[in-house]
């Protein structure tokens, strides 16, 4: 497939299930009206009415969260498969996202403001991913990533166990429920000031990502390949692990642990335009954005109440990965 080709059609299927996503709710708007509202507001214009408070003020902030949350994840999971030379690998692998949802957990305990919790949520990931760095650095033997990945198989873990203990200690009334619902994955509370933060978040991670796409790709040769080429491996490694590290962080915190978005979306993106990292970061992104907002879409619209995302993230996933495994052996894709 033509690659400027692909990547038009995939800018373009994102704002087409953006704009119905927009529409879509108990006040159903039409897309032509969507587009003309957000062109009118765009324009200095003022929308009044039903159409301007629900479009504005509830459903594309949660459009845009879902955008956010479903390409940053994707893209921290396409730069840890590179990093990793697995294409298996998802942003979860060093405990990430089981660190910040300790983190949020320990504040619902608490009885902690939202603010606080996602605060928390965001420094118990980036906590995790350090305590991992440094049990590795302590521990290295046969190779630093399997080293890396087992710490973080092992730091996972025990946040893994502290979050069960947290559920025991919790209030199983009141608290409980908040806790196991946060867990599965939402956007219902997303606010515009936590989309605007966090999208700065994510442009901050994301932009060492970009600048040093041509490097992180050249990692996935291999370590003696890539310092005969001149990158420093060992400080490349640790940039693209922090800024992975830093947008997952930051979009678990806004919509608690969302699973399987960034290990599907990269073997998609590269099945269609293949292995190299300076074509699968933008494909990956397009995609995912337009995957989440698709699944929030059908989270609040499917049934009468809201379905939890990684629910529908784990149903669709899991035979969608079935399948991607199956076309990628066939076209030996790796």
């Amino acid at each position: 497939m033509n690659l400027p080709r692909t990547f038009v059609l995939l800018a373009a299927l994102l704002i087409a299930v953006a704009i119905v996503a927009a529409g879509v709710g108990p006040y159903r708007i039409p897309p032509l009206e969507v587009v003309r509202a957000v062109w009118q507001r765009a324009s200095g214009g003022d929308v009044p009415g039903a159409v301007g408070t629900v479009l504005f003020n509830i459903r594309l902030p949660r459009v845009l969260a879902a955008a956010v949350v479903g390409a940053a994840l994707s893209a921290a999971g396409a730069a840890y498969q590179s990093l990793f030379r697995n294409p298996l690998v998802s942003p979860d692998i060093l405990g990430v996202s089981t660190g910040a949802g300790l983190g949020a957990v320990v504040g619902i305990l608490f009885g902690l403001p939202v603010a606080l919790i996602q605060l928390l949520g965001f420094a118990g990931g980036l906590t995790t991913v350090f305590i991992v760095a440094a049990l590795a650095r302590t521990l290295r033997g046969g190779g630093d990533i399997l080293v890396l990945v087992l710490a973080g198989i092992v730091v996972g873990a025990l946040a893994g166990a502290a979050i069960s203990l947290v559920k025991v200690l919790a209030d199983p009334y009141d608290q409980l429920p908040a806790i196991t619902f946060w867990l599965l994955g939402s956007l219902a509370g997303v606010k515009s000031s936590d989309v605007a933060v966090t999208t700065l978040i994510v442009l901050a991670g994301l932009a060492p990502i970009i600048l040093f796409r041509w490097r992180i790709g050249v990692l996935s040769l291999g370590d003696d390949e890539a310092r005969a080429l001149g990158v420093e491996v060992r400080r490349l490694r640790g940039l693209v692990i922090a800024a992975a590290t830093l947008i997952t962080s930051a979009v678990v915190a806004i919509s608690g642990v969302i699973g399987w978005v960034g290990l599907m979306v990269p073997l998609m993106a590269r099945l269609l335009v293949g292995p190299r990292f300076d074509r699968l970061l933008p494909a990956s992104i397009l995609l995912g954005a337009g995957f989440m907002i698709a699944v929030d879409t059908l989270a609040r619209s499917a049934a009468k109440i809201e379905i939890p995302l990684g629910v529908l993230t784990a149903v669709i996933g899991g035979p969608v990965f079935v399948w991607l495994l199956a076309r990628g052996r066939d076209r030996g894709v790796r």
